[in-house]
This record gives structure tokens, C-alpha cells and sequence, in this order.
């Protein structure tokens, strides 16, 4: 059986990424990206405004709040949370197709959307948290992005020590103080989870074929 056969067979995993703000749970993600091509990420929808370069269905589904609420009320997401006074939610039909042709997901989700997700789809799961190695780096990694107000900044430290309380609940959890480990690591935790016997769903039939040559 050749290594694409195995691909088009294998069960997709939803991997979850979290962190508090800051921790570098997007770079890191975007690296992994990088050296996984065929990793899809997914696209949420949220309430917040777009910031300078972000385009509408590439780096989020922008929607007013009425209609947010309109379709998480309909169910339309798989989860959903309040953060920072914006509503964030994953798609759900998106991520079903994608699953369905035995590719993986990447989520940039917080510990709320992850403890959804695991209501859903637990076996699919793989979570990942990202700690930063200190609260004075992580705000001073949150003042280098210039992208916040100090009342912003000062919003996110405070929600920083509630989201690292949620640590235990994930599969992995690793320290980001060099980014480079950081992201070897999380290398290396895809393509361990992607070899796990019950994701190799073409084991079955080949195992059957393999003892009927007795």
C-alpha cells in the first residue's frame, strides 16, 4: 500500500491550539502551517472588527453580533465563546468535509472552544496549550505588536493568569520560550498523532488481506 493510500484512508484529527494572548500560539501555528501544507486552517467567525489586512473569509467570517447569534442559536458552529467582549465560533459543516477526506484541522481556539469541541468530536482532538515563559514577557510580547491600547493590553494580562488555570485540560502543554523548539515539538506531536492505530482506518482491511496469504 503506497503512502498516499494511507493519507486518503487515515482518520482527520482536529488539532486545538490555545494560549493566552500573546503566548505566540498563532506564530507557531502559522509555522507548523508551513511545514505542513495540506494542514488546513480553520476559519472562525467573530464579532470583533477587522483589523489593517484582514480579509473577510481568509482570516475570519466577520458578522455582526445579531447574526452570530442567529447561527450559533441554529447551531451553525461547532463551538462558540464570548472573549474580550466579541463572540468567536468554528463553522461546523467546514471542518466535517475536511475531516471526511481523512485531512486535519488546525483551530486557534481558546480553552472554552476546546472544551466544545471535545463535547463533539473527542476522539478527533489533539490539544496543544502554549505557555509563556514569564507574565513580564508576555506583556512585553503583547506591547511589541502594537496593535492594542495599554487598556487593551492590561485586559488581556488580566484574562493571561484565568486562561493558564485551564492548562491540565490539555493533551500537551508546552513552555514557548524559544520559538524554534517550540515549534520542532509541535512538529513532532502532528506526526506522532497522525500514526495511531485507530487514525489508520486502511489497517483493517489491509491486516484481513495480509492473514487471508497464509
Amino acid at each position: 500500500m503506497s503512502n498516499k493510500d494511507e493519507i486518503r484512508t487515515r482518520r482527520g484529527l482536529l488539532l486545538v491550539v490555545s494560549s493566552p494572548s500573546g503566548a505566540g500560539k498563532s506564530s507557531l501555528s502559522s509555522e507548523l502551517m508551513s511545514r505542513h501544507p495540506e494542514l488546513t486552517l480553520s476559519v472562525s467567525a467573530t464579532t470583533r472588527p477587522p483589523r489593517e489586512g484582514e480579509k473577510d473569509g481568509v482570516h475570519y467570517h466577520f458578522l455582526s453580533e445579531s447574526e452570530f447569534e442567529k447561527r450559533k442559536d441554529a447551531g451553525w458552529f461547532y463551538e462558540w465563546a464570548k472573549v474580550h467582549g466579541n463572540y468567536y465560533g468554528t463553522p461546523k459543516q467546514a471542518v466535517i468535509e475536511i475531516l471526511e477526506r481523512g485531512c486535519d484541522v488546525l483551530l486557534d481556539i481558546d480553552w472554552q472552544g476546546a472544551q466544545q469541541l471535545h463535547q463533539h468530536r473527542d476522539k478527533d482532538v489533539v490539544s496543544i496549550f502554549i505557555l509563556p515563559p514569564s507574565m513580564t514577557e508576555l506583556e512585553s510580547r503583547l506591547r511589541k505588536r502594537a496593535q492594542d491600547t495599554d487598556a487593551v493590553i492590561q485586559g488581556r494580562l488580566e484574562g493571561a493568569a484565568d486562561e493558564i488555570t485551564h492548562w491540565a485540560e490539555y493533551d500537551y502543554v508546552l513552555l514557548n520560550g524559544d520559538f524554534d523548539a517550540t515549534a520542532a515539538k509541535m512538529d513532532t506531536i502532528l506526526r506522532a498523532e497522525r500514526l495511531k492505530r485507530f487514525r489508520q482506518t486502511w489497517l483493517t482491511e489491509f491486516v484481513g488481506q495480509l492473514l487471508s496469504q497464509k
